[in-house]
């Protein structure tokens, strides 16, 4: 386990933006993760910081990092056991070594395994969830303990690990064989034309209405391309926001509220973040 005091977090979001942490605590192994929780309040996990916006200035928080947990096992019978750092980009290649199918939709969305199974990360009509078998998780009594998927309430880009705070340690996968690096392939290529990959940012920052698709209500209501600051709603894709080097925290939030009220008004529709916002 390393403490590092008085951090720096800009570089642990992909929006460059943050302030200046009271601790950041990386943590190297499993166990290690009740020993920074027994005396620390005001946590947040920070995973590989790809849907994450973190306040300017100074955080009175500690940050804990499981990007060190990067273990993989192999249980037999197409089910892995892998941990919560792990890179996901790294997992689609590690699927397609083992020729394992069932997650080739995800292919390409940033962050780590740890941080999708948080959120019930998807893309194209999969989700992550529609692999797992189990969950690994420090629960809110600062124990670890082990989670079936049918004991755990998940819904689209939500689950129960958000609500009651727990922290993924690690997830049990079960695949199908056969891996369809044409699919892939064919949506890296989809990802690469459309999302501006080029800047600086978090992703989708809200999730899409029943039926309908954010980016759509974005530009009906007339606020793709909208600036504040240094922070721009994305020309190449308006449910994206990006910074273009000097944003501020306050830009970002400001440009959310406005994409908010403008759809409201134009839809009667009420935009949810699908990024998560650290406050000080």
């Amino acid at each position: 386990m390393k403490i590092l005091e008085y951090h720096h977090m800009k570089e642990y979001s992909n929006m460059k933006i943050g302030g200046i942490a009271k601790e950041l605590i990386i943590i190297e192994k499993k166990n290690e993760i009740l020993e920074a929780l027994k005396e620390r309040e005001n946590v947040f996990l920070i995973g590989n910081g790809t849907n994450t916006l973190i306040s300017d200035g100074e955080l009175d928080k500690t940050f804990i990092s499981l990007k060190e947990l990067k273990g993989i096992k192999e249980l037999g019978n197409n089910i892995v056991e892998v941990e919560a750092g792990f890179d996901f980009k790294e997992f689609i290649e590690y699927m397609a070594e083992k020729d394992y199918s069932g997650l080739e939709n995800l292919a390409g969305i940033p962050g780590s395994v740890g941080g999708l199974v948080y959120m019930n990360g998807g893309a194209y009509g999969t989700e992550v969830f529609d692999c797992i078998k189990e969950i690994e998780v420090v629960d809110e009594n600062k124990e670890i303990r082990r989670v079936r998927k049918e004991d755990l309430h998940f819904t689209y880009r939500k689950t129960e690990i958000q609500d009651r705070k727990w922290i993924v340690l690690s997830a049990v996968f079960e695949f199908g064989k056969g891996f369809d690096s044409n699919k892939v392939e064919e949506i890296m290529s989809k990802r690469n034309e459309r999302h501006p990959l080029n800047l600086p940012n978090l992703g989708s920052t809200f999730k899409n209405p029943d039926g309908l698709f954010s980016a759509k209500l974005i530009i009906e209501a007339g606020v793709q391309g909208k600036k504040i600051g240094g922070a721009q709603v994305s020309m190449m894709h308006p449910n994206f926001i990006v910074n273009h080097g000097n944003a501020k925290f306050d830009d970002i939030l400001g440009l959310i509220e406005i994409v908010k009220e403008r759809v409201k008004k134009k839809s009667g529709i009420e935009l949810e973040e699908e990024i998560i916002i650290v406050r000080n």
